[in-house]
């Protein structure tokens, strides 16, 4: 049994130390900016960072630590805490991944008839009354861990089964109320709606992008310098959106996935259940700092001599 659990433990600790890295040299390099100098956009990414490294952190730690310990039986408040921290993580990282494809649309969207006059969210002020409001909806939806069932039906009676791979405990043989009504709210405010607006906004920035490429503006007596200077504008902002439209689809794929994985699958059918639940939803959260910063000239040769 270990040894067929190796290789995927080994993988599962490599793409851990990725999305370790990742997001912590994603954290670092905005963090270095003067805080003078930091952009909303820049703000959603340091959030959607930090979310995915606490998720990380955590997720290993709840599934490699504390379901090998038989301790955890008299331990429950840790096994329900330690949940509550993966979920709040999870939702977080997906409402900023959210928040970041409303905002590139909207910087997008009628950028020729508005010029260089900000949108709401270029507001600092504003950024942080939604990273704000971000936050606290995922605590409000990470809550109701502490009070769903962790009972499990035995033969006649029900037994406490400590720190289960499924935390929603159901399935199609034993469900109960609480815990199906949080699974599916879960499921619909966190994974499916999110994945809707996602899509949706991803079309509509492809379409703005398309639009503008039949769009020919003609300049009439404007410096040279000028022009360089807004053709790099243009370049940084074109590298930067084909960058979020690369993390939406990552997003896409691996909650469309996720969504097919929860509703289909119970943990009696799949032996992994634990891995693969880690695998999928991971995938995101390690792989989308290095789409972003490499995307946004964060990750560049400079920053890394620098660190």
């Amino acid at each position: 049994m270990i040894g067929s659990l190796l290789p995927l433990f080994s993988i599962r600790v490599c793409i851990s130390f990725i999305g370790i890295v990742g997001n912590v040299f994603l954290i670092a390099c905005i963090v270095q900016t003067k805080f003078s100098r930091v952009k909303s956009f820049e703000l959603f990414l340091l959030g959607l960072a930090t979310a995915n490294l606490e998720d990380i952190l955590i997720v290993n730690i709840y599934d490699i630590i504390v379901l090998q310990t038989s301790f955890i039986a008299s331990n429950i408040w840790l096994c329900r805490s330690l949940k509550f921290l993966t979920v709040f993580g999870e939702i977080t990282s997906i409402l900023f991944t959210v928040l970041i494809s409303i905002f590139r649309y909207q910087k997008l969207r009628d950028a020729s008839k508005r010029v260089n006059l900000p949108i709401y969210l270029d507001s600092i002020r504003s950024a942080w009354m939604v990273i704000g409001a971000c936050v606290m909806f995922s605590i409000l939806l990470s809550v109701p861990i502490f009070a769903i069932s962790l009972e499990d039906p035995g033969e006649n009676v029900t037994r406490k089964i400590g720190c289960p791979p499924d935390f929603f405990q159901c399935n199609k043989s034993y469900c109960p109320i609480l815990n199906g009504i949080f699974k599916y709210l879960f499921i619909t405010l966190c994974n499916l709606l999110p994945l809707i607006i996602v899509t949706v906004t991803g079309c509509l920035i492809i379409a703005v992008l398309l639009s503008q490429r039949k769009t020919v503006t003609p300049v009439v007596s404007v410096s040279s310098s000028s022009q360089l200077g807004g053709k790099s504008r243009g370049l940084r902002l074109q590298r930067s959106t084909i960058a979020v439209l690369a993390a939406m689809g990552l997003f896409q794929v691996d909650w469309t996935l996720y969504l097919i994985f929860q509703l289909t699958f119970s943990p009696a059918d799949l032996p992994y259940w634990g891995e693969m639940e880690f695998f999928i939803s991971t995938s995101y959260t390690s792989i989308s700092p290095y789409v972003y910063g490499i995307g946004n000239n964060l990750f560049s040769l400079k920053n890394l001599m620098k660190k």
